[in-house]
């Protein structure tokens, strides 16, 4: 089998994204975990700009790596400076490893405007500083800066860019298409021309400012590439870099080519949501492979099949990325989805029943409605154990009242809530203040409910969004509130819709309590 290199750039080129920045311990975390998957290069970061680098590559240097090596990061010697004078190089040598990567300019324009210098001097400081960087250390890489927008440029020019770096002694050279601009047939042409002319292993870094940066990396693996750089759910400058949770998967499942183990490959999703837990983002939630929606199913005809074949909808099996296939509840849904739903939470169903045929009737009339049961399944749960009479209740509501008040201008509002509700054969009367009326109006039912049901204090609320359903009627429009609540083992959705804001609220915070409560029983 035909072995690919993949070299993670996440730590260096993703933290380059907007709103992400990473401490030394976030970049340590992400070694480990990167190294679980199993990539062979994990570029550390840039020794000589700054001091955070700098300690990452003492600190790296004491984790027990497995399967990757780290890298570190830096530019040709400036043309001004002997390479051996030069601090970047110098950096480059003090970070300790045995790989480097280094980057040089290979587009004319950038040669002229930038560095200022004749094309042969630039010639010259790609051959020295890889010269001399190869006396020292394992590997060097050469990342060829702009080389696609380079050659097409002056082509003569990148060539003799590469053939100086081949000449010094580089072990791979790298393609750069920097700005992200260059279309797959573009990178198909100038690959193959690089390829017919170079007897070193040749890479590609592709960013993905025109949404081709997977695709142009796919291409030159298939053109001959062995050696493909990229980072964790793309992040990057601008629009990011190529997506390894992307490429890594179509190299090893699509095109049969080595990149990480089977059992490596089942981590990809994992790997994914850690980068972005470390990152601070949100999980992107239609993401090829990784995603949440990535197998998840929505329309009738689609669950029926897919109970059958899976593969009549799924381009692969969602367990080779580590992820898991996903059934949708919508209007779109039919007797399938149901019952592929209640396998999931446990309910026996008999395709037959008419209690079947009543779920799916009830959900339609509820989705026209304005309900939306895809990021509520907690709710449809309940909706389904109440149709086929599982559900208990654990309360009544007496009565609420909500009441939010402004003393003057330039203080916060001041909200509080007056609850009395039945449990059993006693009544519980309590009040309570929030931040905010529906706030103030769960933490007082909560007080109410406390002392008959414990379990509740484990109970947070994660997420609260609300959604306006009928454009054109502005403060009178009927609204949808989608509430995420957990606890230390699990986290589930549940739905309310009503033109008030605050019972639409209060729907679903009593199916966020009674979904918690029935789950307790068991």
């Amino acid at each position: 089998m035909r072995k690919i290199e993949i070299y993670d750039t996440t730590l260096r080129d993703g933290a380059q994204a907007e709103d992400v920045a990473f401490s030394v311990e976030d970049k340590l975390r992400i070694t480990e975990k990167l190294d679980e998957l199993g990539v062979r290069y994990i570029e550390g970061g840039y020794p000589g700009s700054n001091p955070k680098d700098i300690d990452y590559f003492k600190k790296v240097r004491k984790l027990s790596l497995k399967s990757s090596l780290v890298v570190a990061f830096g530019s040709t010697h400036r043309p001004k400076h002997k390479v051996d004078e030069d601090t970047n190089i110098k950096a480059l040598l003090d970070s300790k490893t045995g790989v480097v990567t280094i980057v040089g300019k290979t587009w004319d324009f950038h040669v002229k405007e930038a560095l200022r210098i004749p094309l042969k001097e630039n010639l010259d400081v790609i051959h020295s500083s890889i010269f001399y960087l190869k006396k020292h250390v394992d590997k060097v890489f050469f990342d060829a800066e702009h080389f696609f927008d380079g050659y097409r440029d002056n082509p003569e020019f990148t060539m003799q860019c590469l053939l100086s770096a081949q000449d010094a002694g580089a072990d791979c050279l790298v393609l750069c298409d920097t700005n992200g601009g260059t279309l797959p047939a573009d990178v198909k042409e100038i690959t193959g021309a690089v390829l017919s002319k170079v007897t070193a292993p040749v890479g590609i870094h592709a960013h993905n400012d025109s949404e081709c940066a997977v695709a142009n990396s796919i291409i030159a693996v298939d053109l001959g590439a062995s050696h493909v750089q990229g980072t964790i759910n793309g992040l990057g400058e601008r629009c990011g870099n190529a997506n390894l949770c992307s490429v890594i998967p179509n190299l090893q499942i699509k095109l049969g080519l080595g990149c990480v183990t089977d059992e490596q490959l089942r981590r990809l999703r994992d790997v994914s949501r850690f980068v972005n837990e470390i990152a601070n983002l949100r999980h992107f939630k239609r993401q090829p492979f990784v995603g949440d929606s990535a197998f998840a199913h929505k329309g009738g005809m689609h669950v029926s099949a897919i109970r059958k074949k899976p593969e009549t909808y799924e381009h692969i099996r969602p367990e080779f990325v580590g992820n898991s296939q996903r059934v949708l509840i919508s209007d779109l849904a039919g007797k399938s989805n149901i019952l592929r739903k209640a396998e999931e939470f446990g309910i026996h169903l008999d395709p037959d029943s008419p209690q079947l045929q009543d779920i799916v009737t009830t959900l339609k009339e509820l989705e026209n409605q304005g309900f939306q049961f895809e990021g509520a399944e907690a709710s449809f749960e309940l909706l389904m154990k109440k149709a086929l009479g599982l559900h208990k209740r654990f309360f009544d509501l007496i009565g609420f009242r909500v009441i939010v008040e402004k003393r003057k201008e330039g203080e916060e509002p001041l909200s509080e809530a007056t609850i009395m509700v039945r449990v059993g054969g006693r009544i519980e009367h309590t009040a309570a203040t929030g931040n905010g009326p529906v706030n103030a109006l769960d933490n007082a039912l909560r007080k109410a409910l406390d002392k008959f049901y414990p379990a509740l204090k484990d109970v947070k609320l994660h997420d609260y969004k609300v959604r306006v359903l009928a454009a054109g009627k502005g403060t009178a429009a009927k609204v949808r509130v989608l509430v995420e609540s957990g606890d230390e083992e699990r986290k589930w959705g549940t739905v309310g819709v009503s033109e008030n804001i605050i019972e639409a609220s209060w729907q679903a915070l009593v199916d966020s309590i009674e979904y918690k409560l029935l789950k307790e029983e068991g």
